[in-house]
């Protein structure tokens, strides 16, 4: 006894020391193998089982669907030997012999013996009977066949009772073996129900066995991921002050066990110096953004700051003459749409604006140009209202129509137009300024859009930069998010200045 407990001891230490060294692969593959091999050999017993009492339980009503079937051939062979005697003809002949040969066929299966049984008896009987009543149907026939009328009539006669007979013993017998099967099928029923309870029985016992054996071996699985789990949460909440995790077996936890004790060690011994280095790099980055954001600032305020001062001596010059042409109402009200465009000007020049507020500015402006040049400027828009509350930059719209009247309807011989549109395309906010005015050649909007638009025209009457201008405020408040674009198709066709938005831009 002593001796096989220690080879159980024994095999028991070899089995856990190449358990440990297996890979996780391998164990969950042992595992659902064995677990597999378990669960398949039991439900193949179980079908083995209930396939057998399913087989007895159709064997039970054998018997009374033979009896069914003896019952049936003799019909036919009376049928067949009826029609005969009746017509005499070949067809009726086939038939009779064809249902005598199937009846003599399951006439043999019946018992012959002598027995006390009374079922097997009854069936001696029918046997017997039969066999009597096959010879009296030949000679009839034969009888029929030499048109003896008197003697296959006295023979008919006979089979008539003889058929009845027979029919009355199997009808018993059939009685007969239906009670008793219906007593053995009762029987067989409470086997199979037995049989079904049983088996779900130890199925459910298999199931617990085979979740407990998972549990059990996968414990030795799970254990050290979770230890590696807790662990990993200790780091990555900052706590590296954590002891190193015990390896206690080879396969891929153990590998990365033994990885992640590294790891934290190495990160313990630079863990101060790494602190530093990232303060420093914070305060260089704080340092470096404060410097940007004052950069974007002086950019803007320099480029607002760019807005043409010629415009407002014409434009009070041209309030003079009014003055003294006209009566007072139309120059009060020329002086306050000046008054108020200068207001903008000087109340926007360091924020951004609405759509509704750059729009209004524009007709205002458009109002200045018209009592300048004697209403000789035709300005239509159509905008989304659902966009007048979006905020841009101030002052984009008035230079860019300022540009539409300065280059392009303020020398044509044509009466000018300029239209503005705002509206939504897809994802993106579109803000077009048309004019049909002298238009652009390809290699003049390439100028433009580099910015050296300036150098080509110094001598404009406008700033000669506000294009650009435009241009940079754009990409600094939208932060890239926004493009100007200019389309002409050459000499006289008109231009169209196209800002495109996206739609989830935000300055």
């Amino acid at each position: 006894m002593k001796d096989q407990e220690e080879h159980f001891g024994r095999l028991n230490a070899f089995l856990r020391k190449k358990w440990k060294n297996l890979t996780l692969q391998q164990k969950l593959t042992a595992l659902f193998l064995l677990t597999a091999v378990i669960v398949l050999a039991v439900n193949l017993y179980m079908f083995t089982l209930i396939n057998e009492m399913t087989g007895r339980v159709e064997e039970v009503y054998v018997s009374n669907v033979t009896l069914n079937e003896l019952s049936g051939a003799l019909d036919r062979v009376q049928d067949s030997m009826e029609e005969y005697l009746n017509t005499k003809s070949s067809d009726a002949m086939e038939d009779y012999y064809r249902s005598e040969q199937a009846y003599r066929e399951r006439l043999d299966r019946l018992n012959t013996q002598a027995t006390d049984n009374q079922m097997l008896l009854t069936e001696k009987n029918i046997r017997g009977l039969s066999e009597s009543y096959l010879e009296l149907a030949a000679e009839a026939i034969q009888a029929k066949r030499g048109r003896n009328v008197e003697k296959y009539g006295k023979l008919y006669e006979d089979l008539s009772i003889l058929y009845e007979e027979i029919h009355t013993f199997i009808y018993s017998l059939n009685n007969a073996q239906f009670k008793d099967n219906s007593r053995n099928y009762q029987v067989l029923l409470s086997s199979l129900r037995y049989m079904e309870f049983i088996s779900i029985a130890v199925l459910l016992l298999v199931l617990l066995g085979n979740i407990s054996l998972i549990v059990v071996s996968t414990r030795s699985v799970t254990r050290p991921l979770h230890r590696l789990a807790r662990a990993a949460g200790e780091v990555s909440g900052g706590n590296f002050d954590i002891g190193q995790i015990p390896v206690q077996s080879m396969d891929e936890v153990g590998i990365v066990t033994n990885t992640f004790n590294e790891m934290v060690e190495n990160i313990r011994n630079y863990i101060e110096q790494l602190r530093e280095t990232m303060e420093r790099e914070n305060q260089l980055k704080e340092r470096e953004l404060m410097m940007q954001s004052h950069l974007k600032d002086a950019q803007l305020k320099y480029l607002q700051a760019q807005i043409n001062p010629h415009f407002l001596f014409n434009t009070l010059n041209a309030g003079a003459q009014l003055a003294m042409m006209e009566e007072a109402d139309r120059t009060g009200r020329f002086l306050e749409n000046v008054a108020e465009f200068f207001r903008y000007n000087v109340r926007k020049n360091d924020e951004d604006a609405t759509l509704k507020e750059e729009i209004h500015l524009v007709d205002n402006y458009v109002y200045i140009l018209n009592v300048r040049f004697s209403g000789e400027i035709l300005f239509s828009k159509e905008v989304d209202r659902s966009l007048l509350d979006m905020r841009v930059p101030s002052m984009i719209l008035q230079p860019l129509v300022e540009n539409s009247f300065n280059y392009g309807i303020r020398n044509i011989s044509w009466r000018g137009r300029i239209e503005l549109s705002v509206y939504r395309r897809e994802e993106e906010i579109c803000i077009s300024i048309w004019d049909n005015g002298a238009g652009m050649e390809p290699e003049r909007i390439e100028q433009v859009l580099c910015g050296h638009a300036g150098e080509a025209e110094p001598s404009s009457g406008s700033n000669g930069v506000g294009l650009k201008n435009v241009m940079e405020r754009l990409k600094l408040y939208f932060r890239g998010q926004a493009r100007l674009q200019i389309f002409s198709e050459g000499e006289g066709t008109g231009t169209e200045v196209l800002i495109t938005i996206l739609g989830n831009s935000e300055p």
